[in-house]
């Protein structure tokens, strides 16, 4: 049964927070009947090498990061969701397995999950979720979902530190599908590459008929740009970001970068590409029909075209506000510039607790 408070008041509204290598997002929603409202919204960017591959190097300043963003966003809410991802520390596993109950399946999840988690299953926080009857008779897809222990505790403790709250987990692949289904209707029998490349990781997320058949992270993203203009120009970190968003720095003009910029987009590009060979190596060599492109590099000038060229399919930029209410009190236009940043942070804060 349903506590008081829900039932008066409905689910608590929480408070998404995505902690990323270069940037630290936090978006809150009002949920009212289905409808949801933006309350608060910030950004802070983080010191380089703060976070590194997902890794937290520094948990003090990462703390007082976060602490600044949420007075700065003027926020008072306390309990919020957060996201991990990497290759090396999240596991995602669409399997078959005989017809169960949930209840019957939340039993045996642990069995189950051994058969395809390379590491100790006392390592890991585990989660599932049932898709619905498999193509064989009596059977069921599931999406497991395993995720190191180490890897929640680091990012749930930098939040604690900072006075919140965690009360949800999520995976950033799954954050971004959260947005994605708010924002955009579905397309019956297409397949949708929703692709997230921050800093220093891809999140792949392929949905088919508005169901994740695909997920895999890269430990690949932003940072090579930054690192090619640093190198070719001989200039500092700040310098190299400013002329990455086509701003001038001394003795270089955003022109000059452009060269620089293409080659480097060819190893984010060459992932991206990788991975979806893979996908249609293993689904009988299934067409994906669009991409949402969201994360950092999605505000660099000419990344989505030289993607879409190289690939062969549509590229449009992440709209994550597009049924969201947006008070007039917010700045349009800064919104619209940075939409593509708070993606996972907004699939975030639509989660209440007791989702499954």
């Amino acid at each position: 049964m349903k506590d008081l408070q829900t039932l008066l008041f409905g689910k608590k509204d929480i408070l998404g927070l995505d902690i990323g290598s270069k940037h630290i997002k936090v978006v809150q929603l009002k949920e009212r009947k289905g409808v949801y409202r933006l309350e608060r919204l910030g950004i802070s960017t983080l010191q380089p090498e703060l976070i590194v591959d997902g890794s937290i190097l520094d948990s003090a300043q990462v703390v007082a990061a976060i602490k600044e963003l949420i007075s700065n966003s003027d926020i008072k809410a306390k309990d919020v969701a957060l996201s991990v991802s990497g290759h090396s520390s999240v596991i995602i596993k669409r399997v078959s397995l005989p017809q169960m109950t949930e209840n019957e399946l939340e039993d045996q999840i642990r069995f189950e999950a051994e058969q395809y988690i390379p590491f100790d299953i006392e390592d890991v926080s585990l989660d599932f979720q049932i898709l619905g009857p498999a193509e064989e008779e009596n059977m069921m897809d599931v999406l497991i979902v395993a995720v190191k222990k180490d890897k929640i505790n680091e990012y749930v403790m930098v939040a604690k530190e900072a006075g919140l709250n965690p009360v949800i987990v999520d995976v950033d692949a799954f954050a971004l599908e959260n947005m994605y289904e708010l924002n955009y209707e579905g397309r019956e029998g297409k397949n949708v590459a929703l692709v997230n490349i921050g800093a220093s990781m891809i999140n792949i997320n392929i949905l088919k008929d508005g169901i994740s058949v695909f997920t895999r992270d890269s430990s690949v993203g932003g940072h090579l740009l930054t690192e090619a203009l640093q190198k070719e120009f001989t200039i500092s970190y700040a310098n190299a970001e400013k002329l990455k968003q086509q701003e001038p720095v001394e003795g270089v003009s955003p022109d000059d970068s452009i060269s620089v910029l293409n080659s480097a987009f060819e190893d984010i590009i060459t992932e991206i590409a990788r991975s979806f060979d893979y996908f249609r190596d293993t689904t009988n060599y299934e067409n994906i029909d669009d991409i949402i492109l969201s994360g950092g590099v999605a505000l660099t000038k000419h990344f989505a075209k030289s993607l879409s060229e190289r690939v062969g399919i549509n590229v449009n930029i992440v709209e994550p506000f597009k049924n969201i209410e947006v008070p007039e009190t917010f700045d349009k236009e800064y919104l619209e510039k940075m939409s593509p940043i708070v993606s996972v942070a907004v699939g975030l804060a639509m989660r209440r607790v007791g989702d499954k």
